[in-house]
């Protein structure tokens, strides 16, 4: 070994066995650069010479083989931990551990020892000093690894190498432990504790004490062994040592010169052997590190969740969702992360329930193969939902409290309007909810807030410009846009960006020429064609048509302009699609808001504004953990308006529920509406930003919406059903699975099985369960299940979680429906024959006007996101079933560039709701002694 240590073990004369002779303990190591060879002497303690014994070790008897020296019992830890690293890295080769070391105090020599062991073992090394003085709330210490070693968990921690050297040097020199006496003396807090856990486990008696305690000199008279934890000082005598009481150094002030044990005058019978500990410990620190980094990589490949999944106690009749919500206790969020896997560092908690899981978790685990991957779609819906949600959570209890099976559920995050509108909550329902129900309804983590303050701030840098430009000359307005500070004018990164697209090469701004600064300076935005909107997260019918710039300020720039829902803007669309914090910033930039006036797009990128946007938005790109009824793991991340947008969860929380699951889990995720609308979007947008190809899908089906779609009256939200809905009828059942049946055909266009969910209500006869049942797998379906999760939770839906398992397993076929390169009309017109059944399509004017531009601006070759009625595979929301022979109308055709699709509108729709006449809010309230929400659906 390149590294030498001078030191500390010896005995002071009376022998550790009785009877027999004075034994000497030691632990041999070939002399430093200092000392003598063989023959030479060694340097004791206090400056001595002492004689040089050889490398036998004293207690060793005639014809016992001689232990090794220290140097080759550091030099196998270090040639075993380069070996197994060598091994974990051939098999991992991004896997580079590095061993961080926080020193706080001046000693300089056992960071070179450190630095050099880990060199020599391969590993890479960083060395964090602390000021001598920092007190413990500096220093990153916890009690994890001392309460696993207590319990005996010593192979799944970290034991103190100081405190493990100290034991290998007495196992080495063949001492036996059992029965001695050994006091630890002056040691404080894990140091401590570790040494008399590891000697107790050895069977040894341990007695601990402060160098000024009263008993000390009795206990030293009593001990067999002492280990010193610190300086001895000067007052503590000598004498009080037995002789022939082992003493043994574990503190550092030896490498620094400082003398551990009285002064150098004073008498000490027996060796002074070099001491040991400190550069075994040094070994040893980094076979632990190694050894850690082992079981890290243990731990990264698939395993089966140690998952404490909470019970369920459920009531008949069936309580309301916020009662069932409170009735369960959730588990703390940070405990959830680490049964799923999930490290410390890798969420950032928002109260008790609720966490986001940062990005890096992609990269740690972008080896680790990905689970299962399953959409939950539905039929054409009555406006009451048919349970897509509830079903989704169902199925991931079933699976993994009741299947023990990895699953995750990945729903969407909803909108504050339809919460305080009309269809109140939606975290699920029954016993198969999301849960706490009222903070997943109400606000979450922010994340619809930062997307309607980054969508506001643009919709104002785009009035701002055009007024600015509209009353300052190219001069004024360059001077402005790139000023003069502290004697300085450059232009920001972005400008450079925007200088580039402009195809000027120059970066010092008092260069440009002034056809440059005009080229540079005014975008010539054309107001009639802005398609940027504000929003707010507010069902707010009279914001639908407004006028803006109406203050004598603003100089005659008014104009009409309208308030979308804040779920409907792009920047939403652009959180779902993402898959990194750069590709977000990107997508952000090519946000089109308008047109100039040579028809060119104007983007976010041309207004300067990008990096402000991906500020506000860099903490809502994090997926947001929280828990079912019965503790499994939910990501509730995105909601873009399922018409206007693809209505789909975000393609980062299903990449990372994917890598947490491992191969043999099950990622379930969401879509909106009908398959016609959510699952064809999801295949062919969100599928293709994603990369991901799905296993199979969950097509969820009410009797309720059947007998609609059979010639049943129609359904209200707010109004009582009528019996027909109530009572059984199968001729409307059997009428109505015309629908299902399309819906099953539309899925097998995908090339992916269909299991159909039937969401039972208490009203739906057996009768009724079993044709719909029948005409299901009669229509293709790979099964078809009755659920029951609303009314029992996830053991209502074990059947259905296990024909979903066999359904996945199968071999996926999976196919886009159109190739994106075709023209946008004839992309349009393969998703209404193929998906709505319609005969063909009919474009107005502007939307052939709009498809012309985007085409001549380089936008054909995106996919399609029609924005339709959900409540019929039609433009007519009051056809049901399966229309025949209808013309799909395409009034308008917009583009979200930023998002990466064209849509088209079918007829008209709105993106801003409206309250009702009676909205949810009349039934919330707070309780102002116990701060609990009622009335929350």
């Amino acid at each position: 070994m390149s590294v030498r240590l001078p030191v500390v073990l010896r005995q002071l004369g009376r022998p550790l066995r009785s009877p027999g002779p004075p034994r000497r303990l030691r632990v041999p190591c070939r002399a430093a650069s200092g000392g003598g060879g063989p023959g030479g002497g060694q340097e004791g303690l206090h400056g001595q010479q002492q004689p040089q014994d050889g490398p036998a070790w004293s207690s060793r008897g005639p014809g016992d083989p001689a232990p090794p020296a220290l140097d080759s019992i550091v030099s196998e830890v270090i040639q075993n931990s380069k070996e197994v690293l060598h091994l974990l890295q051939e098999k991992n080769p991004a896997f580079k551990p590095v061993l961080a070391i926080i020193q706080a105090s001046d000693e300089n020599l056992m960071q070179e020892i450190n630095q050099n062991l880990a060199e020599e073992a391969g590993l890479s090394i960083t060395h964090i000093c602390l000021p001598p003085d920092s007190g413990e709330a500096e220093r990153p210490v916890t009690d994890i690894n001392l309460g696993k070693l207590v319990r005996g968990d010593a192979h799944e921690c970290f034991v103190s190498p100081v405190a493990r050297a100290v034991i290998e040097l007495f196992e080495k020199s063949g001492v036996s432990l059992e029965g001695k006496k050994v006091l630890v003396v002056g040691a404080h807090g894990s140091l401590e504790a570790a040494l008399q856990c590891l000697f107790q486990r050895r069977g040894a008696m341990t007695m601990s004490s402060l160098w000024k305690a009263p008993q000390l000199q009795s206990k030293l008279h009593e001990a067999d062994i002492v280990i010193l934890g610190s300086p001895k000082p000067e007052e503590i005598p000598l004498t009080w040592i037995q002789p022939g009481t082992t003493v043994l150094n574990c503190f550092h002030d030896v490498l620094s010169g400082k003398l551990s044990c009285g002064s150098p005058r004073a008498p000490l019978n027996g060796l002074i052997a070099e001491d040991a500990v400190g550069l075994l410990a040094a070994a040893l620190r980094i076979q632990n590190m190694v050894s850690s980094g082992r079981r890290w990589l243990r731990e990264q490949q698939h395993r089966r969740w140690r998952l404490h999944c909470l019970k369920l106690q459920p009531l008949s009749p069936v309580p309301s969702d916020i009662e069932i919500s409170r009735a369960q206790i959730p588990k703390a969020v940070d405990i959830l992360a680490k049964e799923i896997g999930l490290l410390a560092d890798e969420i950032e908690i928002y109260g008790k329930s609720k966490a986001k899981v940062r990005l890096s978790l992609l990269e740690r685990l972008k080896d680790q193969a990905d689970g299962k991957y399953v959409l939950v779609a539905g039929i054409t819906p009555t406006p009451l939902g048919e349970g897509k949600s509830t079903v989704t959570i169902g199925l991931v209890q079933a699976l993994t409290a009741h299947l023990k099976v990895n699953s995750f559920a990945c729903l969407r995050q909803p909108s504050q309007g339809p919460t305080f509108g009309v269809k109140g909550g939606a975290a699920g329902g029954g016993y198969a909810q999301v849960i706490p129900m009222e903070e997943f309804n109400l606000h979450l983590t922010g994340d619809i807030h930062a997307i309607t303050a980054a969508n506001n701030l643009l919709a104002a840098a785009i009035d701002t410009r055009i007024l600015h430009e509209k009353t300052q000359t190219d001069k004024a307005l360059y001077n402005r846009l790139v000023p003069m500070v502290n004697g300085v004018r450059e232009f920001s990164e972005i400008q450079l960006a925007r200088l580039k697209k402009l195809g000027i090469s120059k970066t010092d701004p008092d260069t440009l020429t002034e056809e440059e600064m005009s080229k540079f300076a005014r975008l010539d935005i054309d107001p009639t064609t802005i398609t940027w909107q504000r929003v707010l997260d507010t069902n707010d019918r009279f914001l639908r048509k407004i006028t803006i710039g109406q203050a004598s300020t603003e100089k005659g720039c008014s104009r009409q302009a309208q308030f979308d829902i804040a779920v409907a803007s792009e920047i939403m669309a652009v959180l779902a699609l993402t898959d990194s914090l750069q590709d977000m910033k990107e997508r952000l930039g090519r946000m089109v808001v308008a047109s100039d006036k040579n028809g060119q797009p104007v983007t976010a990128d041309d207004l300067g504004v990008t990096g402000a946007l991906t500020v506000l938005m860099k903490d809502a790109i994090k997926p947001n953990l929280m828990q079912t009824l019965e503790g499994t793991p939910v990501f509730v991340h995105a909601g873009p308006f399922a018409n206007i947008a693809h209505g789909n969860s975000s393609v980062l929380a299903d990449k990372i529920a994917l890598k947490l699951v491992g191969e043999e889990g099950f990622v379930v995720t969401e879509a909106g509406f009908g398959a016609d609308i959510g699952m064809e979007k999801f295949f062919n947008i969100k599928c293709r930003a994603s990369g991901l190809v799905p296993n199979a899908v969950v097509l969820v089906a009410t009797i309720r919406a059947l007998k609609m779609h059979g010639g049943g009256p129609s359904v209200t939200a707010g109004v009582p059903l009528k019996k027909e809905y109530t009572e059984e009828n199968i001729q409307l059942v059997a009428d109505g699975c015309c629908n299902l049946q399309k819906q099953i055909q539309i899925a097998q266009l995908f090339g992916v099985p269909v299991v159909v969910a039937l969401n039972v209500f208490k009203t739906d006869t057996r009768a009724e369960i079993d044709l719909v049942c029948e005409l299901a797998k009669r229509a293709g379906a790979f099964d078809a299940v009755p659920c029951y999760h609303w009314s029992v939770g996830g053991k209502g839906s074990v059947e259905l979680a296990r024909a979903v398992r066999e359904a996945a397993n199968k071999r996926s076929h999976f196919q886009f429906l159109y190739d994106v390169q075709l023209p946008i009309v004839e992309k349009i017109r393969t998703i209404a024959q193929a998906v709505y059944g319609a005969k063909d399509i009919e474009l107005s004017p502007e939307a052939q006007t709009k498809i012309d531009r985007y085409t001549q601006q380089g936008f054909g070759n995106l996919p399609i996101c029609m924005a339709k009625t959900h409540l019929s595979l039609s433009h007519q929301p009051e056809r049901k079933g399966v229309p025949k022979d209808f013309i799909l109308p395409i009034s308008d055709v917009r583009a979200s560039i930023g998002a990466g699709f064209i849509y088209p509108l079918v007829g008209t729709m709105s993106t801003m709701p409206g309250l009702p006449t009676r909205p949810c809010f009349y039934d919330i309230d707070l309780d102002t002694e116990t701060e609990q929400v009622k009335g929350l659906f």
